[in-house]
């Protein structure tokens, strides 16, 4: 799993970076991932992961966001 994230992070990385038209970090470093194994955790994570650009501060409200109408919120 942690080599599959490094990938996908450095991948990520390099295209935001050439997006912006600049280098530097994209990422915070290190990951956490957890298991989803009943229904009733998938409602909490999706708005977690959704929440994530207002904590960031690259939104100021949730619509936004363009993932924000996910399918299980």
């Amino acid at each position: 799993m942690a080599k599959a994230m490094r990938q996908a992070k450095g991948s990520m990385a390099r295209a935001a970076n050439l997006a912006r038209g600049r280098g530097g970090i994209v990422w915070e470093p290190g990951f956490h991932d957890r298991a989803l194994r009943r229904e009733e955790d998938i409602l909490p994570a999706a708005r977690y992961v959704v929440g994530n650009p207002l904590r960031a501060g690259l939104a100021s409200r949730v619509g936004q966001y363009p993932y924000w109408n996910a399918a299980w919120l």
